[in-house]
């Protein structure tokens, strides 16, 4: 690293224009990338009986969305009515991209009081899309904007419509994140620097992360799913990582100028010691970030992928265009001071002092503060999972309206449906043996606790018998009834067949749980196998598919770390004290997560719905927040290990180190604490659920944790320490680089 930066001073407009290069391909990647979407396809049964419906039943699975037009004076069944909700759709049935739409008007009597609400003054309108769900999702707009009625109130809902609000609000949180968090690091940047150069070139080189990690994950869309909560992801980790990996090379880099080295020489001490650092902590956030590809299937492998792209691209640009601007400012990075904020001389500062103090009475400090953690994060154990549904959007969303109205309004549509797919292992559904199979499911089904009706071709007439539909499907289809027809179109495929289990259940509820398991303890059907899907049965196999990968994820995100560190520090106690201490700033955020969104406080001041948490987001916390901490743990450690391997004094080791650190490490949680709040202004609950986290995270980590807990903890390890193995300790030329000579 210290031959890399004498590199870069001679040949900083090479690298220069190399960087620059690189930021041109990032604005390709933003103009030429594909388009984020949320695909799943993890092993469970669930996913694969959804499967077995797309591949079989693919008229019925494919893109659609419901319309509800609402009349304040007008009722189901009065001509003015049915002119109104006519006239307001006719725009939709000469657009190409329609395939099929449904009024109470042009289907079957049986079907009409589905469509009509208990008040009689809303209906539904069914439109069916030639499109797929990307492209759906995608022109949703254009669609819905051309449905329109002056005596009408329409409300849009559905899995487009909820798609494109997820779109739209999230390309809105986004926008307004950056909005809000540039300009408070720009200040904050001046204070800690105390000279506005230093703070923009910082500033802009976060600036330039972020393009370039957008950038790059646009671009992967074109060859794996991106989920749409990558890029707040990226910018949400990637704008705070790489101005803290600025703000420490900038900030060492002017200290070397400051004791009269030469503006090579700096560079090169600069590289060869926050330069080696960051090296090392973009390693462990990325390690971290890794964590998240054990969950394969999900839209976290992408986060995880996307993520660690925006962490090597801030090291890249840490590493290049940051130290060839430095070499081309030389001493003006100090220029526009601003002396109010000018630090005090080494030795006077508050951070050697609090370090001394902690020091002299460990126990004292150590005690009550990991007391006080803990106690934060004990909510965390009342930890309740769901998967995300509607109530993550904003109540000013149409999707979630319109959700909430078909609730209201129109319960036997509204209500909870649990799929049971039926694959039978020979001949078509309507065989006699599979339709006795089918019959005799469905009459279990229909006894089970809190079941409210089965809809399947075996229950199409409630009082026919087995033997009535062993006959009635012995004729050839075009022989049977239209609804008939209907209903073996709609819910059996060639192998398959589906039976909807209504049910009055909130999808998310334990009453709907308990059904879903009664019907998966249903004794094997003969000739068949029988797999449960629907939205409950997703969320019982999300959390347990989520539940069942953590341990893998976690002990690899810990055993590589613990390796890297032990490399980095030429210590092996120091690697599981850090690891220790990064589990006091997550029980901190995982509390924080619960107490706020689980538990329901301070909602009215955020603005959202409390219910249970995404299964997905404690993990995302876990695997982004511990490569964070350890982020602030390696500039730390580094600068203590730096003086130790010159004095061999651990107290001073300690107490140097706080110094030199500890106002950087303030500053840097500090921005990134903004960062991560500005997204907590979002609207979606899952962007603001994480960063209300991650900023509980990073406060707790860099004031109690590194200002309190590790000076503790290090003066009573004492030389312990510095411990390892002769094999692992630095030799003299690695002496020299962890702690250069004066």
């Amino acid at each position: 690293m210290r031959r890399w930066g004498h590199f870069v001073y001679r040949r900083r407009k090479a690298v220069l224009a190399a960087s620059l290069a690189c930021f041109v391909l990032s604005i390709v990647g933003l103009l030429a990338g594909g388009e984020p979407i949320n695909a799943t396809n993890y092993d469970v049964e669930s996913v694969r009986a959804a499967n077995l419906e797309s591949a079989q039943l693919p008229s019925t699975t494919g893109s659609s969305f419901t319309l509800i037009l609402t009349s304040a004076q007008s009722t189901f069944g009065q001509p003015a009515f049915e002119s109104a909700v006519n006239s307001a759709v006719a725009p939709l049935r000469s657009d190409s991209r329609v395939s099929a739409l449904a009024t109470p008007f042009s289907v079957a009597p049986a079907q009409v009081p589905l469509m009509v609400s208990t008040d009689k003054h809303s209906v539904l309108v069914q439109v069916g899309l030639k499109i797929d769900f990307s492209q759906a999702r995608a022109q949703y707009g254009e669609i819905r904007g051309e449905v329109h009625s002056g005596s009408l109130s329409i409300t849009a809902t559905g899995d487009v419509p909820l798609a494109y609000d997820f779109d739209t609000y999230l390309a809105s949180d986004l926008r307004r994140s950056e909005v809000v968090s540039l300009p408070l690091a720009l200040i904050l940047l001046v204070i800690v620097f105390a000279t506005g150069v230093a703070a923009l070139l910082c500033l802009g080189v976060g600036v330039f992360a972020v393009l370039g990690g957008v950038g790059a994950a646009l671009s992967l869309a074109h060859v794996i799913n991106v989920s749409t909560y990558a890029v707040n992801v990226v910018t949400l980790v990637g704008l705070g990582i790489a101005i803290d990996y600025s703000l420490f090379i900038v900030t060492r880099f002017r200290e070397e100028l400051a004791a009269g080295h030469s503006v090579e020489h700096a560079l090169g001490t600069t590289m060869a010691t926050a330069g080696r650092a960051i090296m090392f902590s973009g390693l462990t956030v990325a390690i971290g970030l890794s964590g998240l590809l054990f969950y394969t299937g999900t839209a976290l492998v992408s986060m995880g992928v996307a993520g660690a792209i925006v962490v090597a691209v801030s090291v890249l640009y840490a590493v290049t265009l940051l130290p060839a601007m430095l070499a081309l400012l030389g001493p003006r990075i100090n220029s526009m001071r601003i002396p109010i904020l000018q630090p005090k001389p080494f030795g006077e500062g508050l951070w050697h002092r609090l370090a001394t103090w902690v020091m002299r009475r460990p126990w004292t400090v150590l005690i009550p503060t990991v007391a006080i953690l803990l106690i934060a994060g004990s909510p965390f154990l009342d930890l309740q999972l769901a998967n995300s549904d509607v109530n993550q959007l904003p109540t000013s969303a149409e999707a979630r309206q319109g959700a909430d109205l078909l609730q209201a309004q129109f319960p036997q549509v509204g209500q909870n449906t649990i799929a049971v797919v039926v694959d039978f292992k020979d001949g078509a559904p309507t065989s006699p043996t599979n339709v006795a199979a089918a019959y005799q499911l469905a009459q279990r089904l229909t006894t089970l606790k809190g079941v409210t009706g089965v809809r399947s071709y075996v229950t199409v007439e409630p009082s026919a018998t087995l033997t009535s539909y062993q006959v009635l499907y012995s004729q050839p289809r075009n022989a049977l009834a239209p609804s008939v027809q209907t209903v073996l179109t709609t819910l059996t495929g060639s192998s398959i067949a589906v039976l909807d289990v209504a049910n009055p259940y909130f999808v998310t509820s334990d009453q709907a749980h308990t059904l879903v398991r009664d019907i998966r303890a249903i004794d094997t059907v003969p000739g068949a196998t029988v797999q449960v899907t629907g939205d409950t049965a997703f969320d019982i196999d999300l959390v347990n598919y989520m539940i069942g990968h953590t341990p893998l994820a976690i002990g690899f995100v810990l055993i590589t770390t613990l390796i890297v560190l032990t490399v980095l520090l030429r210590s092996v106690v120091l690697p599981f004290k850090a690891v220790l201490m990064n589990a006091l700033s997550l029980s901190a955020a995982f509390g924080a997560l619960v107490w706020v969104f689980d538990q329901g406080h301070l909602s009215n001041i955020l603005g959202f719905t409390a219910g249970p948490l995404d299964p997905t987001i404690p993990v995302l916390l876990f695997c982004v927040v511990f490569g964070l901490s350890m982020d602030y743990e390696v500039f730390l450690l580094t600068r203590m290990q730096e003086a130790w391997v010159r004095t061999g004094d651990n107290r001073a080791a300690v107490a140097d180190g706080l110094e030199r650190s500890g106002r950087l490490v303030t500053g840097a949680a500090a921005i990134m604490a903004c960062v991560f709040l500005a997204f907590a202004l979002a609207s979606v609950v899952t962007i603001k659920s994480i960063g209300v986290g991650m900023a509980v995270a990073v406060i707790a980590d860099a004031t109690l944790v590194r200002a309190l807990v590790v000076p503790a903890v290090m003066r009573l390890l004492g030389d312990a320490n510095w411990w390892a193995p002769r094999w692992l300790r630095p030799r003299e030329h690695v002496r020299e680089e962890i702690a250069p000579a004066a």
